[in-house]
């Protein structure tokens, strides 16, 4: 048996036809299980009981497995969900004004090796199957009927949990079309979906072609000396080469790329890389989020004073970029990505 969010509406569609019955079943199955919030076939009441008996037969839904959850005093909820397989996986509910955004994980750990990541630490373990990716989502929804809120205000995600999302393309595709399908599926617009990256180049130009989504590129440094030592994924892909991909990308109507910028004490953070950092981005429709570096004990990184992260700020604005400095949530919960999967794989060594 598999589960069932496995499949897009389109595959559903022909797997119903190629048992003998009528393909726009599919969309009301989906109907069921992305906007009704189902928790087995049973309850999908306009399906004949011969379909119903034949999804039972084949098919499986469930959610993931909360192991932990923390909630953050400015309501920032983290999720540490065990899969079937005993590996962890970390998801974020964060609150905004009028809505919600959930950072979603595309992968058990991360091969890229970003040295400011505490994620990258446990190495690679595996690719997320597009059933474990959509129901972080449709988890976090149903989080929220519990609490009597409307799960549609959930209206926002970013790609940016565990793991690279490009690594995992295939499956990022096929998540992304349950997720923006907005008349069966999840009902999500493409303007309010983000996938980071830390730059495989030839998947962003992919990607640019396949979605309407937006991006969000991992930049981190000015110069391929400094980058490389930060991001190992530089030594193949180049700043260069990885913004010429960036001008492909936006050759499509979408908004800005975003390009993020951690702030490390002594190594990015001079006003020489700021300037540099305005030239680098001036032939591209960029915006930059600058993240202060959240120390963690497995790292001698440290965070910029908060004169130089202003300062920072002060001259990307002064040269007419799109800028701001990511407000941190959830520093009271280990938000940082890999912080609580880290905490409960300690305990779990030392039990």
């Amino acid at each position: 048996m598999e589960n069932i969010q496995n499949y897009t509406r389109e595959e559903l569609a022909k797997w119903l036809e190629d048992k003998g019955s009528r393909s726009f079943r599919a969309g009301q199955i989906f109907k069921w299980i992305y906007l009704k919030q189902a928790q087995n076939f049973d309850e999908m009441t306009d399906l004949g009981k011969e379909l119903r008996g034949l999804l039972t037969k084949n098919f499986y839904l469930s959610g993931l497995d909360l192991e932990d959850k923390q909630v953050s005093a400015d309501t920032t909820e983290k999720y540490l969900f065990r899969l079937a397989d005993g590996h962890h996986i970390e998801t974020v509910l964060i609150p905004e004004k009028d809505h919600f955004t959930l950072c979603v994980s595309t992968q058990v750990g991360c091969a890229m090796n970003c040295q400011f990541c505490l994620t990258a630490k446990g190495g690679f373990k595996r690719n997320l199957t597009v059933a474990e990716i959509i129901s972080q989502v449709r988890d976090a929804r149903f989080f929220l009927v519990q609490k009597k809120i409307d799960p549609l205000k959930l209206s926002n995600i970013v790609f940016m949990g565990m793991g690279e999302p490009l690594a995992n393309y295939d499956n990022l595709i096929k998540s992304l079309q349950i997720i923006l399908d907005t008349d069966y599926g999840m009902k999500f617009a493409a303007r309010r979906v983000t996938v980071s990256t830390s730059g495989l180049i030839p998947k962003i130009v992919q990607l640019g072609l396949d979605t309407d989504v937006n991006l969000a590129v991992s930049l981190n440094a000015v110069d391929d000396k400094t980058r490389s030592q930060l991001m190992p994924i530089n030594d193949r892909y180049p700043i260069e080469d990885l913004l010429a991909a960036c001008q492909k990308f936006t050759m499509k109507p979408r908004n800005k790329i975003t390009f993020e910028y951690i702030l490390i004490k002594g190594i990015n953070d001079s006003r020489e890389d700021a300037l540099k950092l305005v030239k680098l981005l001036s032939p591209i429709r960029a915006k930059v989020n600058l993240i202060p570096f959240n120390e963690h004990e497995e790292s001698n990184f440290k965070r910029p004073g908060s004169k130089q992260i202003l300062s920072f700020l002060q001259i990307l604005l002064d040269n007419d970029m799109t800028a701001m400095t990511r407000k941190s949530k959830g520093a009271d919960i280990s938000a940082a990505c890999g912080q609580l999967k880290a905490k409960s794989e300690a305990v779990n060594q030392r039990d």
